[in-house]
């Protein structure tokens, strides 16, 4: 295969296509009596990994480029109210697929694990935080590593070295790390294997977590206190730590999480997921046609040469990164 956006967005649409043939109860209920929309839940997270991709933040502007770039391959084009609508529907739908596309990764078998928190920008101003329907769940206050006051949440993720993301949680700011870690991992049985590692900061210290880790059989690395004698595995504690904080950069900066523009509970985890599966997909993609460089080299996708229709540059997106 060809590894362009043509190619990835065919593949996964038939991988997606098969999941809901093979497991229909994972698609959002509709009411027994009323229309059936015209554009398939295939055909719409398809729609919304190709957002990301192509690093559209503003979904009005997608659909205009949709409509002028991406009718051959979805003729039926729902207005950004009913895509907006559709989009906030299938979370459930999302998180099966998310368990789907890594295990269809060779590095979602990586021995090694790593888990970091990222705040996550949902409201600017005190004020918009109290109106906002996330007022209770996100929280407002200052941010040492932005110097700059917001309301937000902590987006949780554990991935590979590769930047492959295994499982991802949000919460409210002020939650605490470590029940979230526990929590992803109790998301599914089988990410409790004997053998594995999980490298975590210095905020994952806990005699009680690192306990019910190796209870199950995983070996958290992590830095060691003041004054104790030394962890095995300080010498990869650097390397691991600036990837994870490459991986978060890429989810923010590359697939812009930054600009996701949810602003109800519902609305920020489809667009976290929309993310999350983007990421997820272009790992794949790159595994699968070999493709040199970073497993999650995102350039090939959101910057396609303009004899490709489905991979048209929109004018507005980011120029390509230099060498």
């Amino acid at each position: 295969m060809n590894a362009n956006l043509d190619t990835l967005a065919t593949t996964r649409y038939v991988r997606i296509d098969d999941a809901l043939k093979d497991h229909p109860a994972w698609a959002p209920e509709r009411p027994a009596i009323g229309i059936p929309p015209k554009l398939t839940d295939a055909e719409l997270i398809t729609l919304a990994i190709i957002q990301a991709l192509l690093v559209f933040a503003s979904e009005a502007q997608f659909l205009r480029h949709a409509r002028a770039h991406l009718r051959p391959w979805f003729p039926c084009l729902p207005q950004r109210s009913g895509y907006n609508k559709r989009l906030r529907n299938p979370v459930v739908l999302m998180q099966h697929l998310m368990a789907v596309f890594r295990r269809d990764c060779e590095t979602y078998h990586d021995d090694l694990w790593l888990v970091d928190s990222t705040p996550v920008e949902c409201g600017r101003s005190r004020e918009t935080a109290k109106r906002s329907d996330l007022a209770g769940w996100a929280s407002y206050g200052y941010c040492a590593s932005r110097s700059r006051f917001f309301g937000g949440l902590r987006l949780h993720l554990i991935c590979t070295p590769s930047g492959l993301p295994i499982a991802a949680a949000l919460t409210g700011d002020q939650g605490d790390e470590r029940a979230a870690a526990i929590a992803m991992l109790d998301t599914d049985p089988a990410m409790y294997r004997p053998g594995q590692k999980l490298k975590a900061d210095k905020g994952y210290r806990s005699a009680a977590f690192e306990a019910e880790l190796n209870a199950q059989g995983i070996t958290l690395i992590r830095p060691t206190r003041k004054g104790k004698k030394q962890r095995p595995g300080r010498r990869f504690l650097q390397p691991f730590r600036q990837i994870i904080e490459s991986v978060n950069q890429t989810l923010k900066a590359q697939l812009d999480l930054e600009r996701h523009g949810g602003r109800k509970a519902e609305g920020v985890c489809a667009r976290v997921l929309q993310r999350l599966l983007a990421l997820t997909t272009a790992i794949w993609h790159n595994g699968t046609t070999s493709r040199p460089g970073p497993a999650r080299h995102l350039t090939p996708y959101d910057h396609q040469p303009r004899s490709t229709p489905l991979g048209t540059t929109h004018p507005g997106s980011r120029p390509p990164a230099r060498a």
